[in-house]
């Protein structure tokens, strides 16, 4: 299937490691230029080298998405990209407690960043004929774990803030989805980490995931690129859930 990405432009928060690097990774071997932000500058020029490695345009900076650098970035990147067709909206404070301190970065991080990058990139957005947002949320925005957890209600907000905009905007032919992984396993990531330092813990989630394994970064970048691509192009508020059914619950 052609995904109709050739020669659009794409943006993706978050996009040196993990999910928003396969993301980034994913949209420039389909063939849009990229541009990528996160934190670590020298990880940041290593990703852009790899991305420009594919053929495409690929731009980036070191930005802190919850700051005032957010929104000078994506003009920046629009004007090196030639326009805003996509945009990949992926961080997240990742904050597994529920201590006051985890609940303001999940709201500044996880949500109000994703606001900030739609409403940064709306202009430029509104110009393209294949507008298209995805914001990664989580499973445990939809099905409850044990304990209370500031990253769970973020994640659910994420989906219901996502699906206004698809609302909002639908009639302009933008389109605004979620994708929602469960379990998903890379070198320095969560679960990674719980492998080394939480072994039980680890064991535990694997035990439950009904394929037998855990996830990987690409197979949620295969369903966040196709969501973003044209070819979904009658595809908005839906929330895509990538879990290789370790939540239980009915989906409807």
């Amino acid at each position: 299937m052609d995904l109709g990405l050739q020669g659009l432009n794409a943006i993706v928060t978050g996009g040196t490691k993990g999910i928003g690097r396969a993301i980034a990774e994913t949209l420039a071997g389909e063939g849009a230029n990229v541009g990528i932000c996160a934190r670590n500058a020298a990880e940041v020029a290593a990703a852009v080298k790899a991305l420009q490695s594919r053929g495409v345009k690929a731009t980036g900076a070191a930005v802190d998405v919850t700051g005032s650098g957010l929104a000078p970035w994506v003009k920046s990147a629009a004007e090196a990209l030639g326009g805003i067709d996509i945009v990949i909206a992926n961080v997240s404070a990742l904050a597994g407690g529920a201590a006051e301190q985890e609940w303001q970065d999940s709201f500044n991080v996880d949500v109000m960043a994703t606001v900030r990058t739609v409403d940064a990139t709306l202009p430029f957005l509104q110009k393209s004929k294949h507008a298209s947002i995805v914001a990664i949320s989580s499973v445990a925005a939809v099905e409850v774990p044990r304990g209370v957890r500031a990253y769970t209600a973020a994640k659910a907000a994420v989906i219901a803030y996502v699906s206004s905009v698809a609302a909002t905007y639908a009639d302009q032919g933008l389109r605004a989805n979620t994708v929602s992984p469960g379990t998903i396993y890379f070198e320095g990531g969560v679960w990674h980490k719980r492998q080394l330092n939480q072994p039980a813990m680890y064991e535990g989630a694997l035990k439950r995931n009904p394929m037998g394994r855990m996830g990987t970064p690409q197979e949620v970048a295969n369903a966040a690129v196709f969501l973003a691509s044209p070819a979904a192009s009658f595809i908005s508020g839906a929330n895509l859930i990538v879990d290789g059914k370790i939540t239980q619950r009915v989906q409807f």
